[in-house]
């Protein structure tokens, strides 16, 4: 028995023992507010508990990456403790690591002080989680970032043009040649053009791009836009198996209206269905490299009417909001938040009325697959189907926001002429309005089929109370029997909007940046020594190399004119894990965190005199509070 089972099963003994003494005192065991009672009164509570706890000292056997909503950043947890491990700033200035204050940070943020992060999605290695880097989108600005899982580190973000809130990203394909990026709110095309709501139908336009992922470096470049109708892009999917090679995305409003004062969730929920995109990235290829595309802000921008097969619409109940690929490949779902039903899609029928032309209609271009000819089964799990994911043993699992639960429901064959609620084959409340759901390795083609972590929206109290803003829910559920159980609630900074899960044994991040590895080229402005320490002028520019290390800076003191630009570069030569050094100098907003083997560089202008302090803002020895120095301005 290994370690971990050990301490598992001696808490157990420990809880039964709790529940026996009391009974047998004659007093009642205590009750939680919201406990479930099992076949006992207390074995549900005890069999949670035991299910979730990781001792002290021990490590979970997953990492749960949540999108930070409008904090713009990603939240770590581990599964099963649940326990917040780290935030990984990506969109917004975070002073806990220094992020969006040294020159490299503040350059990739640009102009913007915040981002909405939705959809995480990782690289991928034959349909499976390769651990090696981590996307996520902006939807306010439109823009796209890449996370090397080796550092945990924000590497890039990328900026597209003409796309007007990157909501319907960042999904990947199966190698990750592509990820996601789409249009929510349409807008006048192209970007920058002027034209009123009132010409919405003919002068608004929305696009989905496909972002090329180098395979060696991780690095994103524009690879294609498409041109699309003016309807709302939402969430999406990569195909797999014999889905490889499309891209889907749902998308509401096609009434393609917008009504001033006439209530956007009125006038766009007017027809009984709405659509998926279903977009052929190998197709946008070849348009590519034949030349047929228009150069639009500096994007190609393909037009589906003079470009067929690139994309095609299938028909989903109204207002979608997402659309998931079996890890098979072969399904698709498609869930409409106003039908009670989710749709089943077989990709073998969509491929056969491909080829047959089986089209409803056409929409700018786009073919409209006939409904009947792809649908496969509409499955009635509940109100307000959202999203889906599944466990790899031919069971999806849908959350439902109107009614505050999740469904598990049995995946396709199903017999002829059979009662498809015979197929939803059990229900879990949440107790919250939830929103996505994610499984253990859920997105990819082989999940494990343990872990489920519901992602809930408008709290019901489950905490202590801290005023009218209140923390956002996620509960994980165990979905390794017939019957799904609640184990633990958990809560999050606003507002996580959907979240990926990987095995713990999949990622290999780097303790420190070791001196000479070739992994991390060393910084052009990194020393490693006193000697090499040194302040320059030239002009009226003052640049200083200063080395960090256990317990002080060299330069200790730095002087300058008022009105000098300043270069600082610091470079912390701790080789040990964990021993970071900060630089932060005092009524100056400068503020660097620099991890073991890093350089970092900060650009300012001394405008103001006087005699200020400058500090290591991380503890690091017991000699931290000595380690400081001046910044003298005269």
């Amino acid at each position: 028995m290994n370690k971990r089972n050990i301490l598992r099963a001696t808490l157990a003994l420990f809880v039964i023992g709790l529940f026996v003494g009391l009974a047998a005192c004659g007093k009642k065991p205590p009750q939680r507010r919201g406990a479930r009672a099992g076949a006992g009164g207390t074995s549900d509570l005890a069999n949670a508990a035991l299910a979730t706890y990781v001792a002290p000292g021990d490590l979970d056997e997953y990492y749960l990456f949540y999108s930070g909503g409008h904090s713009g950043q990603i939240f770590v947890a581990g599964v099963p403790s649940m326990r917040h491990i780290a935030t990984i700033p990506v969109f917004s200035p975070y002073p806990g690591t220094g992020y969006g204050f040294d020159d490299e940070s503040k350059e990739m943020l640009g102009e913007y002080t915040w981002g909405d992060s939705h959809h995480p999605g990782f690289s991928e290695t034959n349909g499976e989680y390769d651990g090696r880097w981590l996307f996520i989108n902006d939807n306010a600005q439109g823009r796209l970032a890449r996370i090397s899982l080796r550092d945990f580190k924000t590497k890039q973000i990328i900026t597209i043009p003409n796309i007007s809130a990157n909501h319907g990203s960042s999904f990947v394909t199966p190698n990750s040649e592509y990820v996601t990026m789409a249009t929510r709110m349409s807008v006048p095309f192209p970007e920058g053009t002027y034209a009123d709501v009132t010409e919405y139908a003919s002068e608004y336009q929305g696009i989905v791009a496909g972002i090329k992922i180098d395979p060696d470096d991780g690095n994103l470049t524009l690879g294609w836009e498409i041109l699309v109708p003016p309807f709302n892009y939402d969430l999406g999917d990569a195909g797999k198996g014999p889905s490889d090679g499309f891209l889907f995305w749902t998308c509401y409003n096609s009434e393609r209206e917008f009504i001033e004062g006439g209530k956007l969730e009125v006038t766009a929920s007017q027809k009984d269905k709405d659509y998926i995109l279903m977009v052929d990235y190998r197709e946008a290829d070849k348009a590519i490299a034949a030349g047929s595309f228009k150069t639009i802000k500096g994007a190609p921008v393909i037009f589906p009417q003079e470009t067929a097969g690139v994309a095609y619409f299938i028909p989903l109940a109204k207002s979608p909001h997402g659309v998931d690929v079996s890890p098979s490949g072969r399904w698709i779902i498609g869930s409409g938040k106003l039908s009670p039903t989710t749709t089943v899609f077989d990709m073998e029928k969509i491929k056969a009325a491909i080829a047959a032309k089986d089209f409803e209609e056409t929409i700018d271009g786009i073919p409209v697959l006939t409904y009947n000819s792809v649908r496969e089964a509409e499955i009635p799990v509940g109100l307000g189907p959202l999203h889906t994911q599944f466990d790899g043993k031919g069971y999806a699992y849908t959350s439902l926001f109107v009614e505050s639960a999740v469904a598990k429901w049995k995946l396709p064959p199903y017999d002829d002429g059979a009662d498809m609620n015979q197929y939803v084959v059990d229900k879990l409340p949440v107790a919250y309005n939830i929103g996505h759901l994610v499984a253990a390795e859920g997105d990819s083609m082989s999940p494990d089929g343990n872990y489920l972590v519901a992602l809930n929206k408008l709290s019901k109290g489950r905490h202590l109370s801290v005023g009218p803003s209140i923390p956002e829910s996620a509960q994980l559920i165990d979905i390794t029997g017939d019957k799904m159980k609640l184990l633990y609630d958990a809560f999050t900074e606003p507002e996580p909007h959907y979240a990926l899960i990987i095995k713990a044994d999949k990622l290999d991040p780097i303790e420190v940046y070791k001196k000479g590895d070739p992994e991390w080229p060393q910084h052009p402005n990194a020393i490693w020594s006193t000697e090499e320490a040194r302040i320059e002028r030239k002009g009226k520019t003052v640049e200083v190399w200063m080395m960090a290390v256990r317990s002080f800076f060299a330069p200790d003191v730095i002087r300058v004119n008022r009105g000098d630009k300043v270069i600082v570069h610091v470079t912390n030569i701790e080789q040990t894990r964990d021993e970071l050094h900060g630089f932060a100098i005092n009524e100056y907003n400068i503020n660097l965190v620099i991890d073991p083997g890093e350089t970092k560089t900060v650009t300012f202008t001394a405008d103001k005199s006087g005699v200020f302090a400058f500090y290591c803002t991380n503890f690091c020895s017991a000699l931290h509070q000595e380690m400081q120095g001046y910044f003298l301005v005269k």
